[in-house]
Protein backbone atom coordinates (compact mmCIF):
# COMPACT_ATOMS: atom_id res chain seq x y z
CA UNK A 1 0.00 0.00 0.00
CA UNK A 2 0.94 3.50 -0.75
CA UNK A 3 1.44 6.41 0.51
CA UNK A 4 0.32 10.56 0.48
CA UNK A 5 3.91 11.14 -0.11
CA UNK A 6 4.96 8.60 -3.05
CA UNK A 7 3.69 8.33 -6.65
CA UNK A 8 3.62 4.53 -7.17
CA UNK A 9 0.29 4.17 -8.15
CA UNK A 10 -2.81 1.39 -7.05
CA UNK A 11 -3.35 -0.78 -9.87
CA UNK A 12 -5.70 -3.72 -11.14
CA UNK A 13 -4.54 -5.99 -13.92
CA UNK A 14 -8.38 -6.38 -15.75
CA UNK A 15 -7.73 -6.05 -19.90
CA UNK A 16 -7.16 -2.80 -21.01
CA UNK A 17 -9.48 -1.22 -23.32
CA UNK A 18 -9.84 2.97 -24.23
CA UNK A 19 -11.27 5.33 -23.66
CA UNK A 20 -8.86 6.48 -20.43
CA UNK A 21 -10.47 9.17 -18.09
CA UNK A 22 -7.78 10.92 -15.56
CA UNK A 23 -10.68 12.24 -12.28
CA UNK A 24 -8.67 14.64 -9.69
CA UNK A 25 -9.99 14.23 -6.58
CA UNK A 26 -11.71 11.25 -6.87
CA UNK A 27 -11.54 9.61 -3.53
CA UNK A 28 -15.00 10.35 -2.55
CA UNK A 29 -18.10 12.50 -3.61
CA UNK A 30 -18.41 13.73 -7.07
CA UNK A 31 -15.01 12.50 -8.12
CA UNK A 32 -15.39 8.94 -6.87
CA UNK A 33 -19.21 8.93 -8.48
CA UNK A 34 -17.78 10.44 -11.74
CA UNK A 35 -14.82 7.75 -11.75
CA UNK A 36 -17.63 4.77 -11.23
CA UNK A 37 -19.59 6.14 -13.94
CA UNK A 38 -16.81 6.83 -16.58
CA UNK A 39 -15.96 3.21 -15.95
CA UNK A 40 -19.55 1.71 -16.66
CA UNK A 41 -19.55 3.92 -19.66
CA UNK A 42 -16.27 1.75 -20.77
CA UNK A 43 -13.38 3.96 -19.73
CA UNK A 44 -10.22 2.89 -17.78
CA UNK A 45 -9.55 5.45 -14.88
CA UNK A 46 -6.41 7.25 -13.82
CA UNK A 47 -7.60 8.76 -9.97
CA UNK A 48 -6.04 11.39 -7.48
CA UNK A 49 -6.72 11.59 -3.51
CA UNK A 50 -4.58 13.95 -1.71
CA UNK A 51 -5.43 12.85 2.04
CA UNK A 52 -8.27 10.12 1.99
CA UNK A 53 -6.63 7.09 0.13
CA UNK A 54 -8.52 4.27 1.94
CA UNK A 55 -11.50 6.47 -0.29
CA UNK A 56 -9.32 6.35 -3.37
CA UNK A 57 -8.85 2.43 -2.47
CA UNK A 58 -12.59 2.32 -2.61
CA UNK A 59 -13.10 3.97 -5.69
CA UNK A 60 -10.60 1.40 -7.66
CA UNK A 61 -12.96 -1.20 -6.12
CA UNK A 62 -15.88 -0.08 -7.65
CA UNK A 63 -13.88 0.88 -10.97
CA UNK A 64 -12.63 -3.10 -10.88
CA UNK A 65 -16.27 -4.16 -10.65
CA UNK A 66 -17.57 -2.02 -13.41
CA UNK A 67 -14.60 -4.35 -15.22
CA UNK A 68 -12.37 -1.56 -15.82
CA UNK A 69 -9.03 -0.72 -14.97
CA UNK A 70 -7.98 1.41 -12.36
CA UNK A 71 -5.02 3.15 -10.76
CA UNK A 72 -4.96 5.91 -7.73
CA UNK A 73 -2.00 8.50 -7.45
CA UNK A 74 -1.80 10.97 -4.65
CA UNK A 75 -1.90 14.61 -5.77
CA UNK A 76 -1.60 18.09 -3.71
CA UNK A 77 -3.59 20.46 -6.33
CA UNK A 78 -2.85 23.43 -4.06
CA UNK A 79 1.17 22.43 -4.63
CA UNK A 80 2.31 22.66 -7.98
CA UNK A 81 5.32 21.62 -7.23
CA UNK A 82 4.65 18.25 -7.40
CA UNK A 83 2.88 18.26 -10.87
CA UNK A 84 6.09 17.41 -12.85
CA UNK A 85 6.21 13.97 -10.59
CA UNK A 86 2.47 13.75 -10.89
CA UNK A 87 3.02 13.73 -14.95
CA UNK A 88 5.95 11.30 -14.93
CA UNK A 89 3.29 8.92 -12.77
CA UNK A 90 0.78 9.15 -15.20
CA UNK A 91 3.16 8.61 -18.10
CA UNK A 92 4.34 5.60 -16.18
CA UNK A 93 0.16 3.79 -15.71
CA UNK A 94 -0.16 4.56 -19.67
CA UNK A 95 2.91 3.06 -20.57
CA UNK A 96 1.65 0.05 -18.44
CA UNK A 97 -1.51 -0.14 -20.22
CA UNK A 98 -0.10 0.41 -23.27
CA UNK A 99 -1.39 3.53 -24.31
CA UNK A 100 0.09 7.05 -24.38
CA UNK A 101 -2.78 9.43 -23.65
CA UNK A 102 -6.10 9.80 -22.06
CA UNK A 103 -9.56 10.55 -23.75
CA UNK A 104 -10.84 13.12 -21.08
CA UNK A 105 -9.50 14.77 -17.80
CA UNK A 106 -11.65 15.77 -14.89
CA UNK A 107 -10.75 18.67 -12.48
CA UNK A 108 -12.50 17.69 -9.06
CA UNK A 109 -10.49 18.37 -6.42
CA UNK A 110 -12.14 21.54 -4.14
CA UNK A 111 -11.89 23.17 -0.80
CA UNK A 112 -14.87 24.30 1.20
CA UNK A 113 -16.79 28.13 1.75
CA UNK A 114 -18.25 29.24 4.23
CA UNK A 115 -16.11 32.56 6.05
CA UNK A 116 -17.90 36.00 5.93
CA UNK A 117 -15.34 38.05 3.72
CA UNK A 118 -14.78 40.25 6.76
CA UNK A 119 -13.26 37.17 8.69
CA UNK A 120 -11.38 35.84 5.80
CA UNK A 121 -7.81 35.58 5.87
CA UNK A 122 -5.39 36.09 2.98
CA UNK A 123 -4.16 32.66 3.74
CA UNK A 124 -7.25 31.19 3.29
CA UNK A 125 -8.12 33.41 0.27
CA UNK A 126 -4.56 32.38 -0.90
CA UNK A 127 -5.71 28.24 -0.44
CA UNK A 128 -9.08 28.73 -2.27
CA UNK A 129 -7.02 30.85 -4.99
CA UNK A 130 -4.17 27.63 -5.40
CA UNK A 131 -6.98 24.58 -4.67
CA UNK A 132 -9.95 26.01 -6.97
CA UNK A 133 -8.07 28.02 -9.26
CA UNK A 134 -4.50 28.11 -10.32
CA UNK A 135 -4.44 24.18 -9.76
CA UNK A 136 -6.65 23.25 -12.25
CA UNK A 137 -4.93 25.64 -14.65
CA UNK A 138 -1.60 24.60 -13.98
CA UNK A 139 -2.18 20.80 -13.83
CA UNK A 140 -4.47 21.36 -17.36
CA UNK A 141 -1.33 22.70 -19.06
CA UNK A 142 1.18 20.26 -16.80
CA UNK A 143 -0.89 17.27 -18.64
CA UNK A 144 -1.84 18.70 -22.23
CA UNK A 145 0.35 16.90 -24.38
CA UNK A 146 -0.85 13.49 -22.49
CA UNK A 147 -4.64 14.39 -23.00
CA UNK A 148 -5.48 13.34 -26.66
CA UNK A 149 -6.71 15.46 -29.56
CA UNK A 150 -10.59 15.22 -29.85
CA UNK A 151 -10.61 14.63 -26.06
CA UNK A 152 -13.12 16.40 -23.48
CA UNK A 153 -11.94 18.18 -20.51
CA UNK A 154 -14.37 19.15 -17.67
CA UNK A 155 -13.71 21.33 -14.76
CA UNK A 156 -16.04 21.43 -11.83
CA UNK A 157 -17.57 24.81 -11.03
CA UNK A 158 -20.46 25.40 -8.43
CA UNK A 159 -23.66 27.02 -8.51
CA UNK A 160 -22.17 29.58 -5.86
CA UNK A 161 -20.61 31.69 -9.02
CA UNK A 162 -24.60 32.57 -10.25
CA UNK A 163 -26.10 36.17 -10.19
CA UNK A 164 -28.60 34.55 -7.91
CA UNK A 165 -29.01 32.88 -4.65
CA UNK A 166 -26.20 34.34 -2.96
CA UNK A 167 -24.88 32.60 0.46
CA UNK A 168 -23.26 35.02 2.71
CA UNK A 169 -19.22 33.38 3.48
CA UNK A 170 -18.62 32.30 -0.31
CA UNK A 171 -17.15 35.36 -1.52
CA UNK A 172 -13.56 33.57 -2.21
CA UNK A 173 -15.01 30.34 -2.93
CA UNK A 174 -17.79 31.73 -6.00
CA UNK A 175 -15.37 33.65 -6.78
CA UNK A 176 -12.81 31.11 -7.97
CA UNK A 177 -15.47 28.90 -9.21
CA UNK A 178 -16.73 31.83 -11.48
CA UNK A 179 -13.14 32.10 -12.61
CA UNK A 180 -13.10 28.47 -13.72
CA UNK A 181 -16.12 28.89 -15.66
CA UNK A 182 -14.73 31.57 -17.33
CA UNK A 183 -11.32 29.27 -17.95
CA UNK A 184 -13.70 26.65 -19.43
CA UNK A 185 -14.68 28.70 -22.09
CA UNK A 186 -10.78 29.79 -22.83
CA UNK A 187 -10.10 26.81 -22.99
CA UNK A 188 -12.39 25.82 -24.99
CA UNK A 189 -11.71 28.22 -27.73
CA UNK A 190 -7.80 27.56 -27.45
CA UNK A 191 -7.73 23.49 -27.92
CA UNK A 192 -10.42 23.37 -30.43
CA UNK A 193 -7.75 23.26 -32.77
CA UNK A 194 -7.26 19.79 -31.06
CA UNK A 195 -10.39 18.75 -31.21
CA UNK A 196 -10.76 18.70 -27.02
CA UNK A 197 -13.64 20.18 -25.94
CA UNK A 198 -13.92 21.93 -22.58
CA UNK A 199 -16.97 21.80 -20.31
CA UNK A 200 -17.32 22.92 -16.39
CA UNK A 201 -20.63 21.73 -14.36
CA UNK A 202 -21.88 23.61 -11.56
CA UNK A 203 -23.38 21.66 -8.91
CA UNK A 204 -25.87 23.13 -6.62
CA UNK A 205 -26.14 22.44 -2.90
CA UNK A 206 -24.63 18.41 -3.03
CA UNK A 207 -24.04 16.05 -0.25
CA UNK A 208 -19.95 15.80 -0.37
CA UNK A 209 -17.16 15.53 2.19
CA UNK A 210 -16.38 19.37 1.52
CA UNK A 211 -16.76 21.04 4.71
CA UNK A 212 -15.92 18.17 6.90
CA UNK A 213 -18.87 16.23 5.76
CA UNK A 214 -21.23 19.03 6.74
CA UNK A 215 -24.79 17.81 5.63
CA UNK A 216 -23.80 14.60 7.40
CA UNK A 217 -23.32 16.10 10.65
CA UNK A 218 -25.67 18.69 10.64
CA UNK A 219 -29.06 17.33 8.87
CA UNK A 220 -30.47 20.37 9.82
CA UNK A 221 -29.33 21.91 7.08
CA UNK A 222 -30.70 20.41 4.31
CA UNK A 223 -34.60 21.24 4.90
CA UNK A 224 -34.09 24.89 3.97
CA UNK A 225 -32.28 24.17 1.06
CA UNK A 226 -34.09 21.71 -0.05
CA UNK A 227 -37.32 24.18 0.31
CA UNK A 228 -35.30 26.44 -1.89
CA UNK A 229 -34.87 22.89 -5.06
CA UNK A 230 -37.70 23.10 -7.52
CA UNK A 231 -36.94 18.92 -7.47
CA UNK A 232 -37.52 19.00 -3.62
CA UNK A 233 -34.14 17.45 -2.76
CA UNK A 234 -30.37 18.51 -2.49
CA UNK A 235 -27.63 16.49 -4.74
CA UNK A 236 -26.44 13.48 -4.36
CA UNK A 237 -22.79 13.22 -5.75
CA UNK A 238 -23.72 10.29 -8.52
CA UNK A 239 -26.40 13.67 -10.03
CA UNK A 240 -23.15 15.49 -10.77
CA UNK A 241 -21.13 12.67 -11.33
CA UNK A 242 -23.56 11.40 -14.06
CA UNK A 243 -23.56 14.34 -15.87
CA UNK A 244 -20.02 14.35 -15.93
CA UNK A 245 -19.76 11.38 -17.57
CA UNK A 246 -21.74 11.91 -19.93
CA UNK A 247 -19.61 15.34 -21.05
CA UNK A 248 -16.60 13.10 -21.21
CA UNK A 249 -18.83 10.71 -23.76
CA UNK A 250 -19.31 10.69 -27.20
CA UNK A 251 -23.15 11.39 -26.79
CA UNK A 252 -21.77 14.98 -25.88
CA UNK A 253 -19.25 15.24 -28.68
CA UNK A 254 -20.87 18.45 -30.09
CA UNK A 255 -21.12 20.23 -26.77
CA UNK A 256 -17.80 22.61 -25.86
CA UNK A 257 -17.66 25.80 -23.85
CA UNK A 258 -20.93 25.09 -21.59
CA UNK A 259 -21.36 25.67 -18.08
CA UNK A 260 -24.26 23.22 -17.05
CA UNK A 261 -25.90 24.34 -13.95
CA UNK A 262 -26.67 20.85 -12.01
CA UNK A 263 -28.42 21.52 -8.94
CA UNK A 264 -32.25 20.32 -9.19
CA UNK A 265 -33.46 23.88 -9.82
CA UNK A 266 -31.72 25.67 -6.85
CA UNK A 267 -33.22 29.11 -6.47
CA UNK A 268 -35.56 29.17 -9.23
Amino acid sequence: MTTDTTMTPHTTMTPHTTPVTLVVGAGSGIGQATAVRAAEGGADVILTYRSNEDGALETVRRVEEAGRRAAALPLDVGDSAGFGAFRAAVEEVLAGWGVRQVTGLVNNAGTGGGTPFPELTEEQLDRTYRVLFRGPYVLTQTLLPLIADGGSIVNTASSSAAAYGLTEGYSAYGSMKGAVIVLSRYLAKELSGRGIRVNSVSPGPTRTRLGGGAFDRYPELIPPLAQRTALGRIGESDDIGAVIAFLLSDAARWITAQDLVVSGGFDL
